[in-house]
Formats: structure tokens, C-alpha cells, sequence
């Protein structure tokens, strides 16, 4: 099957784990990394990782027509996370399997809590906390919160040179 568009573009220092699967439209931004069983299908419209950030083992990322999926720099998405045509704002962290839809809109520097469904078109105001079904704001992001959110991305960005350093 021919994709309308395709167009998989890796920055330097991107790092694929073989069993991930990018599909049509995705750009992977600098030393950033997708882990082992996830999906990024930009069949339907473009997905964009920005720097710096991690897609960890089998979240799906996805778009519908019309509706981009794009993601800052330095964005942790958790392992099972379920992604489709949002914006996910710098340095925010989206714990194991959450699920984020259709034109919602996380803040920069946003933690989503394991398990959170932040419904279409929600939008989440910069620094909060996350948590629920459907997702509510419980709280604002702490210093404490800023590094942990940071020492997990700046794992995974150091995890994928090893990675990559061994040919796996």
C-alpha cells in the first residue's frame, strides 16, 4: 500500500529501536528516541517529536486527517501512553498509559499522571498536574516535579546514545 505521504526524517543524534514502527509523515527531532514496540503512524497527517524527547516501550501516536499530532522538546511520553492529534507542550512528562485526544492541548512543563485520559479539545494550562478520568488539573508542578520531569528525559537521551553505540 503507498502512503500519500510519505516522509520519515531523522534529525542527528535520533535514535529508533528496531521493533518501533514510523509510518508516512513523522520527524524525529535531535538525539531524540522512539523505544521498542511503539508506533508513530503519520498516515493520515504529520507527526512531529521535537528535541530531546522520548517515545518509551509501545505508546501509539496517531493523527486524523487535518490534525496534526506535534510534541515539544524534551517531552517524556511513558510506556502504553496513547497519543492522537494533540500538541504535548516542552518539557512535560505523560505517564504509562495515559491517553491523550484529538486537539487537546498540554502546557509546557505538564505531568500527566499514569493512567489519565485528557479528553478532545481540553487544554491544559502550563505547569499543572494532571490526574483522572476524564483528566483534571489537581495541582501545579513543583521544583521537585521540574527535575525528576528532567532527569527522565536526560535518561533516556543518554539511555538511547548507549543503545545506539551498540547497534541495538
Amino acid at each position: 500500500m503507498a502512503l500519500e505521504k510519505p516522509g520519515l526524517l531523522l534529525d542527528e543524534g535520533a535514535y529508533i529501536a528496531p521493533s518501533a514502527k514510523l509510518i508516512g509523515d513523522v520527524h524525529i527531532g535531535r538525539t531524540s528516541s522512539v523505544w521498542f514496540g511503539a508506533v508513530l503512524r503519520g498516515d493520515s497527517d504529520k507527526i512531529i517529536v521535537g528535541s530531546e524527547s522520548n517515545i518509551q516501550d509501545n505508546a501509539v501516536l496517531h493523527t486524523d486527517p487535518g490534525i496534526q499530532l506535534v510534541i515539544g522538546d524534551r517531552v517524556t511520553v511513558g510506556h502504553l501512553a496513547m497519543l492522537h492529534g494533540c500538541e504535548i507542550g516542552n518539557g512535560s512528562l505523560i505517564g504509562i498509559g495515559s491517553v491523550v485526544l484529538n486537539e487537546a492541548k498540554i502546557g509546557s512543563n505538564c505531568l500527566i499522571a499514569a493512567k489519565s485520559l485528557v479528553p478532545e479539545g481540553k487544554v491544559i494550562p502550563d505547569n499543572s498536574i494532571v490526574r483522572g478520568i476524564p483528566g483534571r488539573v489537581v495541582g501545579q508542578v513543583t521544583d521537585k516535579h521540574l527535575v525528576m520531569m528532567e532527569r527522565s528525559y536526560q535518561s533516556y537521551v543518554a539511555r538511547a546514545r548507549r543503545y545506539a553505540s551498540c547497534h541495538v
